[in-house]
């Protein structure tokens, strides 16, 4: 690790003590450590000091004041601000992906390919869209103005820290709103970064603000707080349903972004060889703590040999191991409560009879310091068994048969989430409409690239509103009417 890197690195550590309140590190008020633990090694990386409620509302105050002067101020500034972000995003690139791979142990390489330059993405993806945007259009004589909703109060998960903070925050300040950010407060080290790095924008005093702290203190807090406008919260299904019954009595804006148990239906014309990989590695990646991460491989039941055996293979090919290895293809789960549950859910699996592929239980050999799972492929599963209906968030796909296609998208939609979704097909025609049958946000033909402007949320369980371009950016703006205005 280079001097920088750990100079940077150091520099975040030291602010865990603080919040980042109006434009500067303050001393909370709150008493409460929590450990965060390098899920590689079981060390301790640092130790946070919990904000309560007199830290939020400071913040919340912070936020409050800050927003009018935020909210009329010219598009230019707001756009030059994203900009000094989006560069020092850039900039800071190893550092952020040194600490994201120490405080949540993702893969170095998956951290410099994926965690950061996504998160850099979300950024820009707000600049394209403010450049843009109309803020004012007329129908006839009546004008349909948008405006920013407020103060925004943000909670965002462990498992893509960095990703879905700058998914809330660009947005919210290229559409003029006030920003007060929970980050979990088990991966909150590149949060602080991130931190700074808006601080070192010279972003206005009050207009982003960092309280760390837990879901039932600062969470819980926020979503109740009268001076809160809307909240945005990616996490589970239980804090998602919390938040929105906290917020209920003040009537403001609830965007969710939950779980997911997306299906990836293979066509009898797919290319097997090509996409039976492809959606394993999708499946897992992140070590497969991903909302969207197409667990379930719905195929023909011709074909079920020929996907067990591709699916084995490339299994076979996957190094687990020390995320800071550059050879390292997946590193540990990130906590230790979330090992119980994936360990937890294999033995469901095995309990159900489900036919196990590869994987298993426990621990790949020689890695018993770390939180490391075994990747694990079940075959022969059914829609009515608990692992291909709960979300297990980790290395574990499972290979559900069809007979015909519209059995496919029974199974596809046989779930009470609906995120994401996967077609693969030679006919495009066919797999066109296959996708617009199956019920999620967001659905992906024949692995595509990555669009940073595709909205992004849930049918069903898996939340409402949606997050990324033009569509996240307006979850932050009220609409106006103006009759007569012409």
């Amino acid at each position: 690790m280079t001097g920088v890197v750990a100079q940077a690195l150091q520099q975040a550590v030291s602010c865990a003590g603080h919040a980042y309140i109006g434009g500067q590190w303050v001393q909370v008020c709150g008493t409460e450590r929590l450990a965060v633990i390098n899920p590689a090694n079981g060390t301790l990386v640092t130790e946070i000091v919990a904000g309560n409620s007199a830290d939020l509302d400071r913040a919340v105050s912070a936020a409050r004041v800050a927003f009018p002067a935020f909210a009329a101020s010219p598009v230019a500034d707001r756009l030059a601000l994203l900009e000094r972000i989006h560069a020092l995003i850039l900039e800071r690139a190893e550092p952020l992906a040194q600490a994201l791979t120490l405080e949540m142990g993702a893969a170095i390489t998956h951290a410099r390919s994926a965690h950061v330059p996504f998160a850099a993405a979300h950024v820009q993806a707000a600049i394209d869209v403010l450049r843009d945007y109309d803020f004012l259009t007329m129908r006839g004589t009546t004008a349909i103005v948008r405006e920013p909703i407020g103060v925004a109060g943000l909670i965002t998960p462990w498992n893509w820290p960095l990703y879905q903070i700058t998914a809330k925050v660009a947005p919210a300040l290229a559409a003029g709103c006030t920003v007060v950010l929970k980050p979990s407060e088990l991966s909150p080290v590149s949060a602080l970064m991130f931190a700074q790095i808006v601080h070192d924008a010279r972003a206005p005093a009050g207009v982003f603000n960092l309280v760390n702290g837990t879901g039932s203190e600062v969470g819980a807090g926020m979503a109740a707080h009268r001076d809160i406008d809307m909240i945005s919260i990616t996490g589970s299904n239980r804090a998602g349903v919390l938040v929105a019954q906290g917020a209920a009595p003040t009537v403001k804006r609830v965007t969710q972004e939950l779980g997911g148990k997306s299906p990836n239906v293979l066509l009898p014309d797919a290319d097997f060889v090509r996409v039976v990989p492809l959606g394993v590695m999708a499946a897992f990646r992140n070590v497969g703590q991903s909302c969207s991460a197409p667990t379930r491989m719905i195929v023909p039941r011709a074909r079920l040999a020929e996907t067990e055996e591709l699916a084995r293979k490339t299994v076979a090919d996957i190094v687990v191991g020390n995320p800071a290895d550059d050879a390292t293809t997946l590193g540990p789960i990130s906590n230790s409560a979330q090992f119980q549950r994936v360990q937890a859910m294999i033995a469901v699996g095995m309990e159900e009879g489900a036919r196990l592929v590869c994987g298993g239980p426990g621990s790949p050999e020689g890695l018993d310091d770390g939180l490391y799972a075994r990747p694990t492929v079940f075959s022969d599963v059914s829609s009515a068994m608990r692992i291909a209906q709960e979300e297990i968030f980790g290395p574990v796909l499972v290979i559900i048969p069809y007979d015909t296609v519209d059995e496919a998208v029974a199974i596809a939609n046989d779930t009470v989430f609906g995120l994401g979704g996967h077609v693969q097909g030679t006919d495009l025609d066919l797999a066109r409409s296959v996708a617009l049958r199956i019920r999620t946000g967001q659905v992906h033909i024949n692995h595509p690239a990555w669009d940073a402007h595709a909205p992004f949320g849930g049918y069903k369980r898996s939340g409402n509103g949606r997050e990324y371009g033009v569509f996240g950016f307006e979850e932050f703006l009220e609409v106006k009417a103006i009759l007569g205005f012409a």
